[in-house]
C-alpha cells in the first residue's frame, strides 16, 4: 500500500521544488530564453515544414527552406525598421532646435513659478550631467557586453529550431517512455492541444498586430504626426508584451508631437488615440481574433507578466502568456491538477449562471415534494393523536 504523506510535507516539498526550479531558471537565463523562443517559433514553422515534407521534399531540406523563409521575413522587417529610423534621424537638427526652445520655456516656467534662477538650474544640470558621465563608461561597457551576449544567444535560435523540428518524432517517443503508464493517445492529445494553443496565440498575435498597427497609423495620420506608419506599427509590435507594450510604444509619438507641433493638444490627441486603440484591442479585437484557445483570466495574466518580468525581464514578459497557456493545457489533462487549470482559465459566467438556474430548477420541485410529504406526515400524526384522544 502506497504511503500517504501529510499535506504539510507535500506542500513543503512543492515549495522547495519550485524554489530550486526558479533558481536554475534564473541562473540559466541566457540558455533557456533562446531555447523557449525557439520552441515557440518552431511550432509556428511546423505547418510549412510539414507541408514541404508531404510534397516529397526530405525533412532536412524542408526544415532548411522553412528556416530560410523565416530568416528572410526577419531580415525584411529589420530592414524596413532601419530605413524608417534612418529617415527619422534626418529630423534630428529640427528636433534639436525644437527641444532647445522647449527647454528654455521650461526654465522660464520654473523660474516664474518656483523662483529658481536659471544659473541655479544650470548648475544642478551640470552636476547631474557630470555624475552621469562619470558612470557612463561602465554603463556603456556593460551595455555593449550585454548586447554582444544577446546577439550571440539570438543566433542560436535558428539552430535550436532546426533540431527541434528535425527530432520532433524522437521527442514524442521520449514522452511515451517517460509517461509509460499513460496511453499514447492521451499524450498525443495533450501535445496536439499545446501545439494548437501556441499556434493560435502566434497567429492571433500577428493578426492583432496588423489590425492595431493600422488603427494606430490612421489615428496618427489624422493628427498629422510624422512617421505615423513607423510609430503605429512599432507600438503594435510591442503587443508581444501584454498590457503595457502599446503604452510603452506610445511614448515616442507623444514626444514627437510635443516637439514638432505648436500645441500640446496634439500630444494629448496621440495619447487619446493609443488609449482608445488599447481599449478596442483588449475588449474586442483580441477576444474575437484569438478566441477561446487561450482562455487565461486577466488576474493570472497580470501576475504571470510580473513574474516573467522579475525572472527574465522583457523576454519573460513576452513569454509569460504562452507559457501560462501551455501550463493550463497540462493542468487540465492531469486529474490532480485540474483545479489549478480551472483557476488559470477564464470563468464562463453564462455557463455558471445556467448551472445555477438548472440546480435551482431541480431543487425547487424537490423542495416542494419534501414540504408536501412533511405536511402529509404532520397531518397523519395529528389525526392519529386525535383518534387516540377520542
Amino acid at each position: 500500500m502506497a504511503q500517504r504523506f501529510p499535506f504539510i510535507i507535500k506542500f513543503a516539498f512543492s515549495l522547495i521544488s519550485v524554489t530550486i526550479l526558479v533558481y536554475w531558471m534564473m541562473v540559466l537565463q541566457d540558455i533557456l530564453v533562446p531555447f523557449f523562443v525557439a520552441v515557440i517559433l518552431s511550432m509556428a514553422l511546423f505547418p510549412l515544414s510539414n507541408f514541404l515534407e508531404k510534397i516529397g521534399l526530405g525533412r532536412t531540406l524542408s526544415i532548411t527552406i522553412s528556416l530560410l523563409f523565416f530568416l528572410m521575413i526577419t531580415v525584411g522587417v529589420i530592414w524596413l525598421a532601419s530605413t524608417q529610423i534612418a529617415s527619422f534621424s534626418e529630423m534630428f537638427p529640427q528636433l534639436e532646435k525644437r527641444f532647445e526652445h522647449l527647454f528654455l520655456q521650461g526654465q522660464r516656467w520654473t523660474e516664474e513659478h518656483f523662483h529658481v534662477g536659471r544659473k541655479t538650474q544650470n548648475a544642478k544640470l551640470r552636476q547631474y550631467g557630470t555624475g552621469i558621465l562619470s558612470s557612463g563608461g561602465s554603463v556603456f561597457t556593460s551595455a555593449l557586453s550585454m548586447t554582444g551576449n544577446m546577439i550571440g544567444n539570438l543566433s542560436l535560435i535558428p539552430i535550436y529550431m532546426f533540431f527541434l523540428l528535425y527530432y520532433r518524432d524522437f521527442f514524442k517517443l521520449f514522452f511515451y517512455r517517460v509517461f509509460k503508464n499513460t496511453s499514447k493517445y492521451s499524450i498525443d492529445t495533450v501535445l496536439t492541444k499545446i501545439y494548437e494553443v501556441v499556434h493560435s496565440y502566434l497567429k492571433g498575435l500577428i493578426t492583432v498586430t496588423i489590425i492595431v498597427g493600422s488603427l494606430n497609423t490612421l489615428g496618427l495620420l489624422a493628427l498629422g504626426i510624422d512617421y505615423a506608419i513607423f510609430f503605429g506599427f512599432l507600438a503594435a509590435a510591442l503587443l508581444i508584451i501584454p498590457f503595457v507594450g502599446i503604452l510603452i510604444g506610445s511614448i515616442l509619438p507623444i514626444i514627437m508631437a510635443l516637439i514638432t507641433k505648436d500645441s500640446p493638444m496634439y500630444a494629448v490627441g496621440v495619447a487619446g488615440v493609443f488609449i482608445f486603440v488599447q481599449f478596442l484591442e483588449g475588449n474586442f479585437i483580441t477576444p474575437q481574433v484569438v478566441g477561446s484557445k487561450i482562455s487565461i483570466n486577466g488576474l493570472v495574466a497580470i501576475i504571470a507578466l510580473l513574474l516573467g518580468s522579475a525572472l527574465w525581464g522583457i523576454a519573460g514578459m513576452a513569454l509569460s502568456l504562452p507559457t501560462v497557456a501551455i501550463l493550463k493545457v497540462i493542468f487540465d489533462s492531469v486529474p490532480d491538477l485540474k483545479p489549478f487549470g480551472f483557476l488559470l482559465g477564464e470563468p464562463d459566467h453564462n455557463r455558471i449562471m445556467k448551472e445555477k438556474k438548472k440546480r435551482m430548477l431541480e431543487f425547487v420541485p424537490e423542495l416542494v415534494e419534501t414540504i408536501t410529504e412533511t405536511t402529509e406526515d404532520v397531518k397523519s400524526l395529528v389525526k392519529g393523536r386525535k383518534k387516540k384522544s377520542e
